[in-house]
């Protein structure tokens, strides 16, 4: 279990701490004309002709979280420490300063995309498009009474509920083949298919969970689940049974699957709403099948936990290393599942998390190159769902330059982006992001964990 619930939920810490906004798309690009890969947002978009640099053509990275780094970091309480900081598990921390600004659930979401290849190209009656990209999303949703319970334990409550617990990393490849064609002057649609190769996938979820204090001791009871779809994958036991590991032999293809993204605009040319530009577009429409799944439950069964003990020490005045209360603190997150296997290799399907982006533009009047656009995104997955709303403002002065800038309100609190998107003829350079860095403390650590980046190098084949 080592190699899954801890080392994915420290990574999805660690890296809230240093910055990084859960879109593997740029929705601040939606409604720039000339970006390169709007029609990763809707692929009813028609654009220039273009190939990509091949590697540098597109990174994506970043996080989306409703707690961060001002949330668990803190300065430490004994100016005599020679650590500056600690974690809210700090003895001189106090559970109200900790806890005060956690909610019911507190989800970090990291996610990646890189482009292998891309290339857009007009031809058979529309706008074609051929990709190979990377993806990986990593998530981590953990419930305030996990962390009610690791800060007051013994001198709190004696019942605490875990319910939604979960931890999950997945990683694929995928070949994306799209189509755009005008059905006549107003109306354009698009779709777009995806052949996916699985790499990985690693979820453990906790359900209809509570610790309980009997008799002097910790109990919990249950429902846990531990999968790691990975080829030639199988969990380590214990002399009691129970996982304590995941072993991999022989690493290779975990699985296939199919996505399919769908779009289409309208454009009103006459009337009183002329000028208006409506859009609607699902992404990610789809599942992969994992051939070999190593599966290990507890299916309720209650045991005792003897975990969140030794979280923080005062050792003297000088306290534990940041780093180590880190790792105790993902040694506990395994005892919680305590969970069995039997030792059996099965397969696994999993769905792609879908996204919806409905749009409105509309240029200005007396300037038509100064468009204002609307956009509302509904990212669906389980425990990690999350929505926002995003007015952008987007001017093209020129044919070879683009500039837009945006605000958005999500799930996750407010946000600005901003897209720089240099495209003179035979070249492409751009740079955006979705959720503008703002506070870092005086480490320069970023305080909250939305921040994004989006930029690559691409050739123009035409204006």
């Amino acid at each position: 279990m080592k190699s899954i619930i801890k080392k994915t939920a420290l990574s999805l810490m660690l890296a809230s701490c240093a910055g990084g906004a859960m879109a593997q798309t740029l929705n601040s690009g939606y409604f720039m004309d000339g970006f390169t890969y709007r029609h990763e947002t809707n692929p009813a978009y028609m654009d220039d002709s273009y190939f990509s640099m091949p590697i540098l053509g597109q990174f994506n990275v970043g996080f989306r979280g409703n707690f961060g780094l001002e949330n668990f970091i803190f300065t430490h309480p004994d100016p005599t420490s020679k650590y500056e900081l600690t974690t809210g598990f700090h003895p001189n921390i106090s559970a109200d300063q900790f806890l005060g600004e956690l909610t019911d659930n507190n989800k970090l979401m990291f996610t990646m995309k890189t482009s292998i290849f891309s290339m857009g190209f007009k031809g058979f009656g529309g706008f074609n498009t051929i990709g190979l990209n990377l993806r990986m999303n990593m998530g981590l949703n953990l419930p305030y009474g996990l962390f009610e319970f690791a800060k007051r334990g013994m001198y709190g409550d004696t019942n605490y509920q875990l319910d939604d617990l979960s931890i999950r990393a997945r990683g694929w490849a995928e070949l994306a083949l799209g189509h755009a064609r005008p059905i006549n002057e107003n109306l354009t649609i698009g779709a777009k298919l995806k052949f996916l190769v699985g790499g990985a996938d690693l979820e453990a979820t906790l359900k209809d969970a509570y610790i309980d204090l009997k008799q002097n001791a910790w109990r919990i009871k249950a429902n846990a689940e531990v999968n790691a779809s990975l080829k030639g994958a199988y969990f380590t036991t214990d002399a009691d049974g129970e996982v304590d590991g995941l072993e991999v032999e022989s690493p290779g293809v975990g699985g296939f699957g199919l996505g399919l993204d769908l779009g289409a605009t309208y454009k009103f040319t006459d009337g009183p709403l002329e000028g208006l530009k409506l859009s609607a577009a699902v992404l990610d429409l789809g599942f992969i099948n994992w051939s070999d799944n190593a599966k290990a439950i507890n299916d309720g069964e209650e045991f005792m936990f003897d975990g969140f003990k030794d979280i923080a020490i005062d050792d003297n005045g000088n306290g534990k290393k940041l780093e180590d209360q880190m790792d105790d603190l993902g040694d506990d997150l395994e005892k919680l599942y305590n969970v069995r296997t039997d030792g059996e290799i099965g397969s696994r399907k999993t769905m792609l998390a879908a996204t919806l982006n409905f749009g409105a533009e509309y240029p200005l009047p007396v300037y038509d190159k100064l468009k204002f656009g609307l956009l509302s995104s509904t990212y669906i997955d389980g425990p990690f769902t999350w929505t926002e709303g995003r007015l952008s403002a987007n001017v093209n002065p020129t044919k070879w330059f683009g500039l837009g800038v945006n605000y958005a309100i999500s799930t996750f609190g407010s946000s600005f982006g901003m897209l720089l998107n240099f495209h003179p003829k035979g070249f492409n350079f751009f740079v955006g992001t979705d959720c503008m860095l703002s506070d870092v403390n005086t480490q320069f650590i970023p305080l909250n964990s939305n921040a994004n980046v989006m930029m690559g190098v691409n050739f123009i084949l035409g204006h």
